[in-house]
């Protein structure tokens, strides 16, 4: 398959077409987690705040694997459009087995683990025992997720979007069928309350998978990047470039895990309540399809050499993720209360999940300015410049605000108000010497330049 689409169409259309499939499955997977809490909450309201408390811990393996793969994902597109294919084919390769070393280790670490980490934010032996039940099988699936990660990204690196759109949407639509059927049990499937749901969900991603090597192994003759150990070159620098990308990725994934961590620990000294609040709000956080599209086309063109289109996507995908954080805020204005109903029916909870959410949605249009920031950065290849204008200077702000009460909650509103400054802090500090040279790597800096000014 010919990858010159990505410098030779129009830019917007470009980007729009390759964000709608993710934008998609974003939101069918954002569904998912709505769907799945919804029934996970139908139980208990402690099954529902064990699912919060499990959360970060599940957040913590996406953001390891998806970190990586993001990596992966960045160098492949601009080897690919460097026109080094062997080099592409090394990234793939790399990866995917990286990924799934990654996987296995947290994996086990947060099964054996999860009693004494439960342990720190519960005392209640219920909540206790339904978590431990719950991350007893739903890491169990940490190997096929991490694998289908990697596919994931390689499939989007080389603009078969629709690929990942197709097995990400049927992955969550099985995990939705099943969520009811294998938590209160119909016909031959037995009522396993939690447990159904940690079954359903690994087998969802078993799902997406199969998928992945489905059309991997039937339609290879047109995919233009292969896995296999004999197409190994340069491996070490391409592993470090990989994980140049990939651990500030992973890092500003897996800092607002932290951040839900202490933050878990901080509101159930008031109340399981407010954990349950903190978890129904992560569950409308949709990641963002627009990014996934930008950022191999980001990638692509800066291997290339377009510099001029790189700054042009960049534009058109912060116009379009504005569009869409602005209607998620104005839903929040409106329908606060419908929206935290969702998962639970406790009207003292539902009061304070409204009054958390009406403040927290202000800050949803700067955080789509730091995501697509954040996410043109991963493209370029500058990881560390990527988490400076992520989460990482904002996470201690997020949580100095909790000292009491459901007003408290918006202290999550720091965790998005610091992506622009941080930008402009990341290029000060990373690239002032490199304009005095005349060479490729000014000219990319050039380009990086351009698009601080768009701020």
């Amino acid at each position: 398959m010919d990858q010159s689409f990505m410098k030779e169409k129009p830019v917007m259309p470009l980007v729009i077409t390759m964000a709608i499939p993710m934008t998609i499955s974003m939101l069918v997977n954002s569904l998912y987690n709505i769907i799945d809490s919804f029934y996970v909450a139908k139980i208990s309201e402690q099954a529902m705040t064990a699912l919060s408390l499990v959360y970060p811990a599940q957040n913590l393996l996406i953001a390891v694997t998806v970190g990586f793969a993001i990596g992966m994902n960045a160098v492949i597109s601009y080897y690919l459009g460097a026109g080094l294919k062997k080099l592409a084919d090394t990234t793939a390769t790399l990866g995917l087995f990286f990924n799934i070393l990654h996987s296995f280790l947290i994996g086990m670490l947060c099964i054996i683990g999860m009693p004494a980490f439960l342990g720190r934010f519960s005392s209640d032996p219920e909540i206790l025992r339904l978590g431990t039940q719950y991350a007893r099988i739903v890491f169990l699936f940490a190997i096929p997720n991490g694998a289908g990660v990697s596919y994931e990204k390689m499939f989007q690196a080389i603009g078969r979007m629709k690929v990942s759109m197709i097995s990400m949407l049927l992955g969550c639509i099985v995990n939705i069928i099943l969520d009811p059927l294998m938590i209160f049990g119909f016909g031959p499937f037995p009522a396993m309350g939690i447990e159904g749901a940690a079954w359903a969900t690994g087998i969802g991603q078993v799902v997406s998978l199969v998928i992945y090597l489905a059309v991997y192994f039937k339609d290879g003759d047109n995919i233009p990047v292969k896995i296999s150990l004999k197409n190994l070159q340069d491996s070490g620098k391409t592993l470090k470039k990989i994980y140049g990308i990939g651990i500030p990725a992973a890092l500003n994934l897996a800092l607002p895990s932290f951040m839900i961590m202490v933050l878990n620990g901080i509101l159930a000294a008031y109340s399981a309540s407010y954990v349950l609040v903190l978890g129904a709000y992560y569950n409308y956080l949709t990641g963002n399809g627009i990014v996934q599209g930008m950022r191999p086309i980001c990638g692509y063109n800066y291997g290339a050499g377009e510099y001029k289109r790189v700054k042009a996507i960049f534009q058109a995908g912060l116009e379009l993720i504005s569009v869409v954080m602005l209607a998620g805020t104005v839903l929040c204005l409106l329908i606060p209360d419908r929206l935290i109903g969702i998962f639970t029916s406790n009207q003292e909870t539902v009061l304070l999940g409204k009054e958390a959410l009406l403040i927290i949605c202000r800050g949803f249009i700067l955080s789509g300015v730091s995501v697509t920031i954040s996410g043109v950065l991963e493209g370029l290849g500058k990881g560390v410049e990527s988490l400076l204008s992520g989460r990482a200077s904002s996470t201690g702000i997020s949580v100095q605000p909790f000292s009491g009460g459901s007003r408290c909650l918006a202290g999550l509103l720091g965790d998005r108000a610091c992506g622009c400054c941080a930008f402009h802090s990341a290029f000060r500090t990373g690239n002032g010497k490199n304009f005095q040279r005349k060479t490729l790597t000014e000219k990319r800096n050039l380009c990086y330049y351009d698009i601080c000014k768009i701020l």
